[in-house]
């Protein structure tokens, strides 16, 4: 299983987290299911950005994101060049952080 390492944030991790999750479960679920409220505001159905998160290592290893995904990471607050949306970054197996 892959491991998603999570590096603090003030309001949603303090502390940082280290998790893992089943190959094919988003970003997203994994972080819910492991009790880190991330937001997501449209239910995890690709319409908003809420969801929004940085991946800094692993990037090559989540789904090629689709046009409508990048269509929204357009307006997210934030955005660099390995933003995805936790809600369609779906794990393989490798490590992501």
């Amino acid at each position: 299983m892959p491991i998603i390492k999570i590096l603090p944030h003030a309001e949603y991790c303090p502390q940082g987290a280290q998790i893992t999750a089943p190959a094919g479960t988003s970003i997203c679920e994994a972080l819910l299911d492991n009790k880190i409220n991330i937001e997501h505001a449209c239910d995890m159905s690709a319409a908003c950005t809420t969801c929004h998160v940085i991946v800094r290592e692993g990037l090559a290893s989540l789904n090629p994101a689709e046009e409508e995904e990048d269509d929204l990471l357009d307006r997210a607050w934030g955005l660099e060049p390995n933003s995805r949306l936790s809600c369609q970054a779906i794990l393989a197996q490798a490590n992501v952080t």
